[in-house]
């Protein structure tokens, strides 16, 4: 019973972990700054591979982001992800990250991940477990973000830890 009790509970944290990376995620539109050109559409929210914050991030795609509509599309490469504004990176592209983020360095998209070690190989955003408390903590690389014109919000800097390459 124990056992199956502690399983039940680490079931339910990786599901709460999951869903508030997608929340995260959804969210980032409200503290990013995108080059004026990308302001002007709607705004496309992307994630590549499986992972489990996909299917909630489907839910959420039929809410507004950034008070602007917002579209979520799945992509198959990197190539279809340079029409996204922002980009989540399943772990399950852990052996392509660094090709997905070089084919990506002419495109402001915002790359995020939850791939440990993503921010400081030159993704913006990593979302990780936080070290000292229960919870989602988000690591950003502002060079990388800067090289496409991309800024952050003064809160979500705040609330992050800036990593350097």
């Amino acid at each position: 019973m124990a056992a199956w009790a502690s399983q039940a509970t680490a079931e339910n944290q990786a599901v709460s972990e999951n869903a508030m990376k997608a929340v995260l995620f959804y969210k980032l539109p409200q503290f990013v700054y995108l080059p004026e050109e990308r302001r002007a559409h709607l705004m496309t929210v992307c994630a590549m591979g499986g992972h489990p914050i996909v299917s909630a991030l489907e839910k959420l795609a039929g809410t507004s982001a950034e008070a602007r509509p917002a579209v979520f599309q799945m992509v198959a490469s990197a190539s279809e992800a340079s029409r996204c504004d922002f980009l989540f990176i399943s772990r399950s592209e852990t052996a392509n990250f660094d090709a997905i983020l070089h084919r990506l360095e002419s495109n402001d998209v915002v790359t995020v991940s939850d791939i440990p070690g993503f921010a400081k190989a030159g993704g913006m955003i990593e979302f990780t477990q936080h070290p000292e408390r229960t919870g989602v903590q988000i690591l950003i690389n502002r060079r990388a973000a800067r090289q496409q014109g991309i800024e952050f919000n003064a809160q979500l800097l705040r609330l992050a830890k800036i990593v350097e390459p």
